[in-house]
């Protein structure tokens, strides 16, 4: 214990910053863990979907949607999301939603929002449409106007 004391007063910053190294994990997991919202993975929400009459809602912009999206997603603006005009989605508040984005961090917003509205199983998709594809899932992609 005396060297313990001894290496903390000679390397003050490095102790300080390893407290708060810390300190930022734990809250990082009480935060997850007390959050309205699951993080799922692909395989995770296929089963959401496929035995819980789960919904993909998709709150990237209208060109990232056309560009490509998971088969039977619903196409709902994370803007209309947070003011609170989701009427696409309404009839699902008692099903589970999995939020999808680009990266995972958009759909939290909107997961937060869901969960207030009074959504009862609200899912965000780990790491958004990247593990999705990196799962080699399939996507489906609009065909262009000429």
């Amino acid at each position: 214990m005396q060297q313990f004391i001894e290496f903390v007063q000679g390397n003050l910053i490095l102790a300080l910053v390893w407290a708060g190294l810390v300190v930022a994990l734990i809250m990082s997991v009480i935060k997850q863990k007390t959050a309205p919202y699951k993080i799922v993975t692909p395989s995770d929400a296929t089963v959401l979907v496929n035995r819980q009459n789960g919904v993909f809602v998709d709150v990237r912009t209208r060109d990232e949607y056309r560009a490509g999206h998971i088969a039977g997603a619903v196409h709902v603006l994370a803007k209309e999301i947070k003011a609170n005009n989701a009427a696409e989605i309404e009839k699902h508040k008692s099903d589970p939603i999995i939020l999808v984005c680009k990266s995972g961090q958009t759909a939290i917003e909107s997961a937060n929002a869901l969960a207030k509205a009074g959504f009862e199983n609200v899912n965000v998709l780990k790491d958004g449409l990247i593990s999705w594809n990196e799962a080699n899932l399939p996507l489906i992609r609009n065909k262009k106007k000429k």
